[in-house]
């Protein structure tokens, strides 16, 4: 039991110190107070409590009238009388969402977001910064996709590819697209998907098409 613990006064910006139960004040009701398990029945229906993972992305608030009757922000009823509006707050948390979506959508690698709310689409990389073939060919599939209206970041940085390939993992994009000496020769694409690690060899021509199909079975 508590002893000499701090307790509202019952008057504005005040509280009592060293207060103690029975001394200075007397409970009416005394319960055992615990943590529900899953299974438990409810003490109204009698139905099995369900115990289920949730994830706030948004609240709600009821303000009442307090801040329209101070801005004089009032209706008329169907009598014509004049009343404060009820006012509530209804927020949706962006930084809150995107951090709900990744709880959602990682593995051990890092980030896996969803096709209809990641940052870009795809994310091109060429094997070797060092090829001036490899270079032309992502500058015009970068080129041919921005067209197309995707969404598409080429990694350009000369860092070994299998470093980019990490960093392509951590960050999530949805599909990696990889252009090597393969590539060069054959006008092939490797495709890679970020959720299911499914790799697929597309042809030159055919790659805005693949992406879109790809995006969509990811959506």
């Amino acid at each position: 039991m508590m002893t000499n613990g701090v307790s509202g006064a019952n008057k504005e910006n005040s509280h009592l110190m060293n207060v103690n139960l029975q001394r200075d004040y007397r409970v009416q009701i005394v319960k055992d107070i615990r943590m529900v398990q899953a299974g438990e029945p409810c003490p109204r229906c009698g139905s099995p409590l369900i115990e289920a993972k949730g994830i706030e992305v948004g609240q709600i608030f009821k303000l009442g009238s307090k801040y329209s009757k101070a801005m004089g922000a009032n209706y008329l009823d169907e009598s014509g009388q004049s009343h404060p509006i009820i006012m509530g707050c209804y927020g949706i948390g962006v930084t809150r969402t995107m951090a709900a979506a990744i709880e959602q959508n990682h593995d051990q690698d890092g980030i896996i977001w969803p096709a209809a709310i990641a940052p870009f689409d795809a994310v091109i990389i060429p094997v070797s910064t060092k090829d001036e073939a490899q270079v032309t060919l992502v500058e015009e599939i970068y080129s041919r996709l921005s067209a197309a209206g995707l969404e598409v970041l080429l990694d350009d940085r000369p860092e070994r590819a299998g470093v980019k390939f990490k960093d392509a993992d951590l960050i999530g994009y949805p599909l990696r697209l990889t252009v090597g000496s393969r590539t060069v020769v054959e006008k092939k694409v490797e495709v890679r998907v970020r959720r299911t690690g499914e790799v697929t060899v597309t042809d030159f021509e055919s790659l805005e098409n693949k992406v879109r199909e790809l995006l969509l079975a990811d959506a």
